[in-house]
Parts: structure tokens; sequence; C-alpha cells
């Protein structure tokens, strides 16, 4: 009898097929079968589309993309926060074969013209301006510098402004020399398996690395989302996340289209009290957001005086779900069946999820089980061994939702990618024995104390069960003695005090190793965030080097 333990390894079921269609002709369905129910909101400016006026404005802009010249295979760049034009833009460019490239809206100089030029943009979609950033003018400082670029199209056109680029108006004017039918023709030579869709990592290691996506990755990945918080054409999705990002740009938006839903666009950037005014004006039954924006909705004053009834559903990604936050979600927002998902850029981006019937220790301790027509397994990073099951090792994933490959990097493709088709996530995980994974931490973010590997989040969801602390993050710093040290870096809670030093050590004596307890404590009033919604602990580390009078680890550079 072999008594050996299960290894780290699950597939998603494969009862349902994967679907064969392009992402436009995914939206041309769903504009058949629910043409007049509404596709899409525009809360802060009142407008609205069914189905079918989505379709006719998706090809009002390809016919439009056309007369600029761009042909299937031609890149070009959206950088904008959220709007109907983002979306619209994005199908348009899909339904040609014209692979979208998104650009964070945090962008400055610098990271545009690099991007533009990696990928070879011929054009360029953008807002004129976000926060204190000036796009028009930032366009016209890099122009001559990407070679590639030859049109530019803003939205809007402020009184005013002197720029010489067209308007989104103006660019539309011109689509009425193209006929649907070259739109159609053109479509009609566009394929499940063609690239769409680039996608740039936060560029940790270097500069930005490009995720060539398909319309099969993204278009799956989507529509199996969508299914896993069973949504319909009777659902309406609130969608506060960016459209930049995987989250708003597939699980919000594709998801959607996939079954019709109800897209609803509280404001072009998060802001709490839209979100839920927004939930409670549109009878939202959906919601979406990072944990970071649930905590803020769920800590406005007034937050009481909002009616959420009407919510059901969503999705909560990006990073760790507080028991509390979760709590909140399922109680006070009446989002009985709230998924968390897991998953990564390169793999479109969702591997894994908890079910609408997952009670509350599996939607907060782990990130689900694997979806369908995926594999993952863990593995030892030194051997590739998959380890047995409750054992830390790398998160592997195979299967549809894997990318093509980093644009024009085939060996950095090679590096993430191995032999046998398995991304290397860098994420490490376990597996439980019901199949269900929980995220230790990145292997990155690892610090190694004395030679004791430690990660991070087993430690900041310890300290999560006190009262007194809101949310807390740990990294690592230099330590002559022990190579690395831990900084935990705490936001109290509402109505409490900040513990010292000696409490905040006390709390985890005999209940973590003592080479786990923080040695320093520092609060803070919020945390460092990507447009995106996730933590940037590298600027944490400059944060707490800067505060504890520490010098940088000479063999870790702080990019």
């Amino acid at each position: 009898m072999n008594n050996a333990p299960a290894l780290s390894y699950d597939a998603g079921p494969t009862d349902v097929p994967l679907l064969t269609q392009t992402l436009g002709e995914s939206l041309s369905e769903a504009a058949t079968r629910f043409g007049d129910r509404e596709a899409l909101v525009e809360v802060w400016t009142g407008r609205r589309w069914t189905y079918a006026e989505l379709d006719a404005e998706v090809n009002r802009v390809a016919r439009a993309v056309l007369a600029l010249g761009l042909v299937p295979g031609d890149r070009a760049a959206v950088w904008s926060t959220n709007c109907a034009e983002w979306m619209i833009t994005q199908y348009a460019l899909t339904r040609l074969g014209i692979i979208l490239v998104n650009l964070n809206p945090a962008y400055r100089t610098h990271e545009l013209e690099f991007v533009l030029n990696h990928s070879g943009a011929r054009a360029l979609f953008a807002a004129r301006d976000y926060k204190s950033s000036n796009y028009a003018t930032m366009v016209d400082l890099i122009r001559t510098k990407v070679p590639t670029l030859e049109f530019v199209v803003h939205w809007g056109s402020p009184e005013g402004d002197v720029s010489t680029d067209p308007s989104w108006q103006q660019f539309l004017a011109g689509g009425d020399r193209v006929a649907q039918s070259e739109v159609d023709r053109v479509a009609d030579q566009v394929h499940a398996e063609d690239a769409v869709n680039l996608q740039y990592t936060s560029g940790t290691t270097g500069f930005p690395k490009g995720a060539t996506l398909t319309h099969r990755n993204l278009l799956n990945n989507g529509y199996f989302v969508g299914e896993g918080i069973a949504l319909t054409e009777q659902d309406r999705l609130v969608i506060p996340v960016p459209y930049f990002h995987c989250f708003g740009m597939v699980m919000s938006t594709i998801a959607s289209v996939t079954h019709g839903s109800t897209m609803i666009l509280p404001r072009s950037t998060f802001e709490p009290a839209s979100v839920l005014q927004a939930v409670q004006d549109e009878k939202a039954t959906a919601l979406h957001g990072v944990p970071t924006m649930f905590i803020a909705e769920q800590h406005l004053p007034n937050f009481a005086d909002y009616d959420l009834s009407t919510l059901r559903t969503g999705i909560m990604a990006g990073s760790n779900c507080p028991v509390d936050t979760m709590s909140n979600c399922i109680e006070l927002m009446h989002m009985s069946e709230v998924s968390i998902c897991y998953g990564m850029t390169e793999t479109s981006p969702v591997s894994t999820q908890t079910r609408g019937d997952d009670d509350m220790e599996q939607r907060t301790v782990t990130v689900g089980r694997v979806n369908p027509h995926i594999e993952i397994k863990i593995v030892d990073p030194q051997s590739g061994r998959t380890v047995p099951r409750g054992e830390t090792g790398e998160l592997c994933t195979r299967g549809y939702s894997v990318m093509r490959e980093y644009w024009a990097a085939p060996e950095l493709t090679a590096e993430a990618i191995d032999s046998d088709g398995w991304m290397h996530t860098g994420d490490l995980a376990q597996m439980r024995a019901d199949g269900y994974v929980m995220i230790v931490g990145r292997m990155k973010d690892m610090v190694i104390r004395g030679g004791e590997n430690i990660y991070p989040r087993e430690i900041e969801e310890f300290y999560l069960t006190r009262p007194e602390i809101r949310d807390i993050q740990v990294v690592g710093v230099p330590d002559d003695t022990y190579g690395e040290e831990l900084v935990a870096l705490i936001q109290v809670a509402p109505g409490h005090t900040a513990p010292t030093l000696e409490e905040f050590r006390g709390f985890a004596e005999n209940q973590l190793a003592r080479f786990k307890i923080p040695r320093y404590l520092l609060t803070v009033e919020e945390y460092p965030m990507t447009v995106s919604g996730k933590v940037r602990k590298i600027e944490l580390v400059e944060q707490a080097l800067d505060r504890l009078g520490l010098h940088p680890h000479p063999s870790r550079h702080l990019i």
C-alpha cells in the first residue's frame, strides 16, 4: 500500500469547451443575443449604450481606425484612465486584428517612450491629462523619439487647446469615408490564436516586459471568471478597477460581454463614495475591487447610509484579503457569493478562484481552486520536482491562459515558460489536501534572516488578527549580523492607538518562531500603491531604510 502524500498538482474541469471566437465576434454575438439590454454606463457623464448601440459604436471607431491606414498586426496604444472610449477602442482594435498596447496612466515620458518604441506602436489613443500629468505635452516631448508613431488621437478637445493632434470627434469623422463592409472584410481575417494585446509588466527587475496575449487567452479567461461568479445578462457590475490592467479589461469587461451583463463605470479613477453611490443608484448586483478599495469603501463615515442590498457577488483580487474586510463584504455589502481570484498578467490573468459557496476560511486563507482547462503544480524552486501537498514551493500554471511570449524577448520568454509549457509565476504557494491553494509570498519578497527563509505574508496575516492593526506590510532590511531583519509597517485601526514595539513583539511570543517576529515597527498613514491597487513594497523598503537610518544592502538593487 502506497502511503506517500499526494503531490501538489491539480487540473480544472474540461466539461465546458473552450470558446473559439475572437473578441470582436464575441461582442457581435452579445449584440445579437442581448441587443436591447444595457451594456455600458458611464455614471459621471450620464452616457449609456445598449449592446446593439455599443456594437455599432465599436464599428464606427473601427471604420475610423481603418481610415488611419492601420492594418492587422499593427500595434496601437491606449493611455487613459477609465472611460467609455477606452473600452470601445479596445473592441474596435481587436475586431480589426490590431494589437492593443495598454499604457499605465501613471507613466511619465521615460516609460511612455520605452513602451511605444518597444512595441513599435503606430498609433496612440490618449486622454488629455491625468492628475498632474499633461499627456498632450508629454506626447509632444517624446514624439520625435518614437519613429514608428504616426497617429495620436486625444479624447475630446478642450477649448483653447493648442495641440495639433486630432480630437476624438475629428478622428471619428475620418471613418465616414470607410464602408462597414471593409470592417467586416478585415475582421474575417482575424483568428482566435492571433495576438491581440500587449500588457507591460511593472519592470521590477529592469525594463517592463510585454506579455503577449491572444484572443483565445483573454476571451476564455474572461468567460470562465464570469462563470465562476455566475454572471448572467441580469447582472449589473460596477467597475472601479483600471482598464489598463487585466482586472478591468478582462475580469470585468470581457467577463461581462461574454455573459451580456451591464458594465458600470462609477468614475474615471477610484473614489470610494462614487463606487457605493453607483451601486445604489444603478442597483448593481456585482462589484469588483482590490482589498484596499473595499477597505476604503467600508471605512467611509457614511458607509451605512448607502443601500447596497442589490449586491450578491463580485471579485476581490490583487492581494490577500483581511478577514474583517471579507466579513463586511458578505454581511454588510450583501456580497454573499464574492470570489477571490489569483493570477498574473502573463496568464490572462486568472488561474485559481474561490466558489460562491466557499466558506470564510477558504475565501480569506486561500485563493481557491484551479479554474477550468488549466493545470497547476507547486515545485521545488531548485530541483523542479513537484512537492507534496502542504509544502511550500513555486506555483506553476499551464493551459490556454499562458501568454504566447514576452514581446520581442525570446530569452526572457524561455526563462518564464519552460519546455513543457509551464509558466513559472515566481509566487511561493502551498496546495492543501482539498486542492485549495495558499499564496505564501513572492520569491523575490522572501527575506533570508540568518539562513532562515521568511515569507512576509505569513507574518502579515498573523498580525491582521489584532484589532489595533488595520493593515500591515512586512519587508526586509539589511543587518550586519543576520543579513536581513524584518520591519513591520502598520496602519493603526480607527479608535485604537499604535502598539509599542514591545507590545507588538509580545503579541507574537509563543505563536511565531522568534526569527519571524519583526525587529522594527513603523506606523504609516498610507502605503505607496500602484495604479492597479497593489502595495509597492520596494518603496516601503526605501521608506524604512530612510526612517531607520539604515543603508541599502549592497547586493540588492532598489528599482
